[in-house]
């Protein structure tokens, strides 16, 4: 994977985890350190909301069930407001 520095330049860490950390390491967007669990859960979210394959990502977490894996990535809370934001049972149909 190819990562583009603010300065121009360029650098091929191989996968996107090496990528995220190296860039870390360069304070790549003021950012001084991120651990792997926060990359774990980054990649959760954005795995989720990408492709929505709940099942798919509980076993890429290896979490017991479903719902385990929506609150380890934040999804539940985030989800259920959404849906009650554009709810109404008045809704022409």
């Amino acid at each position: 994977m190819a990562v583009f520095f603010p300065e121009g330049r360029q650098a091929d860490f191989g996968s996107g985890v090496q990528a995220a950390q190296q860039s870390c390491r360069y304070g790549f967007a003021g950012v001084e350190h991120v651990g792997n669990h926060t990359l774990r859960k980054t990649f959760g979210y954005w795995f989720y909301k990408a492709t929505k394959d709940i099942a798919m990502l509980q076993e890429i977490l290896n979490h017991s069930h479903p719902s385990v894996t929506l609150r380890y990535i934040g999804i539940t809370e985030e989800e259920t407001q959404n849906v009650l934001k554009h709810f109404s049972v008045f809704q022409d149909k």
